[in-house]
């Protein structure tokens, strides 16, 4: 069986202070863009768990990728059978697109239909948030307020379908740790819940990215690759999380052509 983790992008993201566990609190609204990868899992072998990844390269060995810790957390729940998983990465690494969140969300899922093991979407989104602060969403994976250290949820009403959005990796990888280090806690005077119910027109001047300050200081390609999307039509441009993947919302197709190194996307 087959199924397809896609990635996310954050509309606005405010780092409203740090917590005493080392974590931030955040707020943000994470949006689901049908950028994959490609997931499959086969019943059968002769070890409990095989993991087979093509695609881009992902460094580190099985027991410390995110698919074979949910695969364990899986495996304290419920008794499985001889796993291999074929993943094919497409998405990229270090882009605040959430593609490892997802890849462990989606094998929660696949497994759970396929093994016909019976747990909840409750029970899945409660394993996916002990692996990944945005983890949980991608269970749903449906527009979400998310607030906390980024796995509470509410409920939002905000639909781009009738737009072109354009997801690019300019090939740089931003280290989230870094990037919280590197950020300042603010308490927005306007909530993105309320900001995101106005015009798509307006979010330019209102729904802002805390990360971009830091990130824009340490690589300004990412700046200007934002601005580029302005340049050519977004009427909302931003950084997705801790980047280094910039999004652009358009009304009508864009053309825009960027260099060899970078990856994009365009729904």
């Amino acid at each position: 069986m087959i199924d397809f983790p896609a990635c996310k992008i954050n509309l606005g993201l405010n780092i409203t202070e740090k917590r005493s566990d080392g974590f931030h609190n955040i707020e943000t609204v994470f949006y689901p863009v049908k950028w994959t990868d490609a997931l499959e899992i086969i019943v059968g072998g002769d070890s409990p768990f095989e993991l087979f990844i093509s695609g881009i390269k992902v460094e580190g060995n099985t027991e410390e990728n995110i698919v074979f810790k949910a695969y364990k957390l899986l495996s304290e729940n419920r008794k499985l059978p001889p796993l291999k998983v074929f993943l094919h990465k497409v998405l990229p690494m270090g882009a605040g697109l959430g593609g490892g969140s997802s890849d462990a969300a989606f094998f929660l899922k696949l497994a759970n239909k396929q093994l016909k093991l019976n747990l909840s979407t409750e029970k899945l989104t409660e394993m996916a948030r002990k692996l990944g602060s945005d983890c949980a969403f991608f269970i749903e994976n449906t527009p979400v307020f998310a607030k906390g250290k980024g796995d509470e949820f509410e409920n939002v009403k905000v639909d781009l379908s009738k737009y072109h959005i354009l997801v690019v990796y300019p090939g740089i990888h931003c280290d989230t740790k870094g990037a919280y280090e590197n950020a300042v806690p603010v308490i927005p005077k306007k909530s993105i819940k309320e900001i995101i119910t106005q015009p798509i027109e307006t979010w330019k001047n209102e729904l802002v990215n805390d990360f971009e300050k830091s990130i824009f200081k340490k690589y300004p390609e990412i700046e200007k690759l934002k601005q580029q999307l302005y340049d050519s039509g977004a009427l909302y441009a931003s950084l997705s999380g801790s980047g280094s993947a910039v999004f652009g919302i358009f009304k009508e197709k864009p053309e825009i052509e960027f260099p060899q190194n970078y990856f994009w996307h365009l729904s």
